[in-house]
């Protein structure tokens, strides 16, 4: 009875034992199939991440060789259209762009270098006054550039007469003033008119020699046709463009006349009334 007891204890020790073996083998199996998980997915993403790089860098060299084919920037695209136009209507164009943009650049600067602060200028003008130093004021105004202090000047020098006969100088001096402003805008204003019409007359001569061709070939072909008409097109588009960087130059140059025919309208209205109050006094 005691030996079979023991042959059943026996038994179930090694069951038990079996049990507890198995147990440490999954233990130990699961960690390491975790990790070699891991493992993978991580080789799985460097592998997908190079092949991300590889097409971009791919994609990369396919954009640099198209636009190698296709010449370059903008730049080099409107000056190989430039070429394919007619030498003699496109010469002309680019002339009027060229002289245009010199008058425009004249102007500019000749009116930029005329902004004063007419404020500050008739503040300094009204102390002069009021201190008698009529002399001195005449001084300021001819150190001082612009139209503004051209006209003060003017005024100035008219001082010791009424003052309906000062306000009727300074508004003629001012029409001289507004004169000299708008020196050279006539010469803009053709070069604006002129560069789409030399775009609109190399177009019709251009559609004349594809109708030259055509006869000449006796078919309509399409190829004639399109080289001829392209030709055409391209003149009158490069006349709108010079035309309308001309046109915002010229407005630009309007704007700039504007203000300063503004300053010099409130500065002889600022120098009528310190030069009623001089004569006050």
């Amino acid at each position: 009875m005691l030996i079979f007891a023991l042959k059943f204890v026996s038994e179930d020790m090694k069951k038990l034992f079996a049990l507890f073996a198995i147990v440490g083998v999954f233990a130990f199996v699961q960690p390491t199939m975790a990790q070699d998980k891991k493992v993978k997915d991580s080789t799985e993403l460097v592998v997908d991440t190079l092949a991300a790089d590889s097409a971009m860098a791919l994609i990369d060299a396919d954009l640099s060789e198209m636009d190698g084919a296709e010449g370059g920037g903008l730049h080099k695209i409107l000056k190989s259209k430039f070429i394919e136009g007619t030498a003699g209507f496109m010469s002309l164009v680019a002339l009027a762009l060229v002289i245009g943009l010199a008058f425009c650049i004249e102007r500019i600067i000749y009116l930029t270098l005329s902004e004063v602060n007419a404020k500050k200028l008739m503040q300094d003008i009204d102390v002069k006054l009021m201190e008698d130093d009529v002399e001195g004021a005449k001084d300021l105004c001819r150190n001082t550039r612009g139209p503004v202090a051209s006209i003060c000047y003017q005024g100035l020098l008219h001082i010791k007469e009424p003052v309906e006969q000062i306000d009727r100088q300074l508004t003629n001096y001012g029409t001289v003033q507004i004169s000299n402003m708008e020196k050279g805008c006539s010469w803009i204003k053709l070069f604006i008119a002129v560069a789409p019409s030399l775009g609109f007359l190399g177009t019709v001569i251009g559609m004349v020699m594809a109708f030259d061709q055509i006869q000449t070939a006796g078919d309509i072909s399409p190829t004639i046709v399109a080289s001829g008409m392209k030709v055409a097109l391209i003149t009158t588009i490069f006349g709108i463009i010079v035309a309308l960087i001309l046109q915002l130059f010229y407005n630009y140059i309007l704007s700039k006349i504007e203000h300063l025919t503004s300053q010099m309208e409130e500065s002889a209205i600022t120098l009528i009334d310190s030069v009623t109050k001089y004569k006050g006094k």
